[in-house]
Protein backbone atom coordinates (compact mmCIF):
# COMPACT_ATOMS: atom_id res chain seq x y z
CA UNK A 1 0.00 0.00 0.00
CA UNK A 2 1.17 3.50 -0.81
CA UNK A 3 0.80 6.28 1.72
CA UNK A 4 -0.86 9.47 0.42
CA UNK A 5 -0.21 12.66 2.40
CA UNK A 6 -2.42 15.74 2.09
CA UNK A 7 -1.76 19.43 2.73
CA UNK A 8 -3.79 21.25 5.39
CA UNK A 9 -5.58 23.09 2.56
CA UNK A 10 -6.88 19.85 1.03
CA UNK A 11 -7.74 18.43 4.44
CA UNK A 12 -9.81 21.50 5.25
CA UNK A 13 -11.86 21.41 2.03
CA UNK A 14 -12.37 17.66 1.80
CA UNK A 15 -12.21 16.58 5.47
CA UNK A 16 -9.24 14.30 4.76
CA UNK A 17 -6.97 12.56 7.24
CA UNK A 18 -3.30 13.57 7.46
CA UNK A 19 -2.46 10.45 5.42
CA UNK A 20 -4.32 7.61 3.73
CA UNK A 21 -3.18 4.23 2.41
CA UNK A 22 -4.13 3.05 -1.05
CA UNK A 23 -3.33 0.09 -3.28
CA UNK A 24 -2.25 1.56 -6.64
CA UNK A 25 0.47 1.04 -9.24
CA UNK A 26 0.40 4.51 -10.81
CA UNK A 27 -0.67 8.07 -10.02
CA UNK A 28 -3.83 7.81 -12.17
CA UNK A 29 -5.05 4.96 -9.98
CA UNK A 30 -4.28 6.94 -6.83
CA UNK A 31 -6.42 9.82 -8.14
CA UNK A 32 -9.27 7.46 -9.09
CA UNK A 33 -9.23 5.81 -5.66
CA UNK A 34 -9.18 9.22 -3.96
CA UNK A 35 -12.22 10.31 -5.94
CA UNK A 36 -14.04 7.09 -5.04
CA UNK A 37 -13.36 7.72 -1.34
CA UNK A 38 -13.94 11.51 -1.43
CA UNK A 39 -16.14 12.45 -4.40
CA UNK A 40 -14.95 15.64 -6.07
CA UNK A 41 -11.35 15.34 -4.92
CA UNK A 42 -10.26 13.80 -8.23
CA UNK A 43 -11.73 16.72 -10.15
CA UNK A 44 -10.04 19.17 -7.78
CA UNK A 45 -6.69 17.53 -8.63
CA UNK A 46 -7.29 16.90 -12.34
CA UNK A 47 -9.19 18.72 -15.07
CA UNK A 48 -12.00 17.42 -17.28
CA UNK A 49 -9.44 15.57 -19.46
CA UNK A 50 -7.84 13.88 -16.46
CA UNK A 51 -4.67 16.00 -16.67
CA UNK A 52 -3.08 17.28 -13.49
CA UNK A 53 -4.23 20.84 -12.88
CA UNK A 54 -1.69 23.62 -13.37
CA UNK A 55 -1.52 24.58 -9.70
CA UNK A 56 -1.42 21.06 -8.24
CA UNK A 57 1.80 19.11 -7.71
CA UNK A 58 2.15 15.43 -6.89
CA UNK A 59 5.39 13.93 -5.64
CA UNK A 60 6.10 10.19 -5.42
CA UNK A 61 9.02 9.14 -3.24
CA UNK A 62 10.60 12.58 -3.45
CA UNK A 63 10.26 12.92 -7.24
CA UNK A 64 7.80 15.30 -8.86
CA UNK A 65 5.35 13.58 -11.21
CA UNK A 66 6.55 13.99 -14.80
CA UNK A 67 3.52 12.70 -16.68
CA UNK A 68 0.99 15.45 -15.94
CA UNK A 69 -1.36 14.29 -18.70
CA UNK A 70 -1.76 10.51 -18.32
CA UNK A 71 -0.49 10.28 -14.71
CA UNK A 72 1.38 7.07 -15.47
CA UNK A 73 4.25 7.68 -13.01
CA UNK A 74 4.75 4.49 -11.02
CA UNK A 75 3.60 4.06 -7.44
CA UNK A 76 4.93 1.07 -5.51
CA UNK A 77 3.90 -0.60 -2.28
CA UNK A 78 5.47 1.53 0.43
CA UNK A 79 5.65 4.67 -1.74
CA UNK A 80 4.99 8.07 -0.21
CA UNK A 81 2.72 10.22 -2.37
CA UNK A 82 2.34 13.92 -1.53
CA UNK A 83 -0.42 16.02 -3.09
CA UNK A 84 -0.14 19.78 -2.75
CA UNK A 85 -0.95 23.07 -4.36
CA UNK A 86 1.92 24.42 -6.44
CA UNK A 87 2.92 28.01 -5.76
CA UNK A 88 3.28 30.50 -8.56
CA UNK A 89 3.63 34.21 -8.97
CA UNK A 90 6.22 36.70 -7.90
Amino acid sequence: MARVCFTPHLRRYFDLPDAWEVDADDVATVVRRLDEQWPGLGFYITDERGHLRKHVAIWVDGQQVRDRERLQDAVAAGSDVHILQALSGG
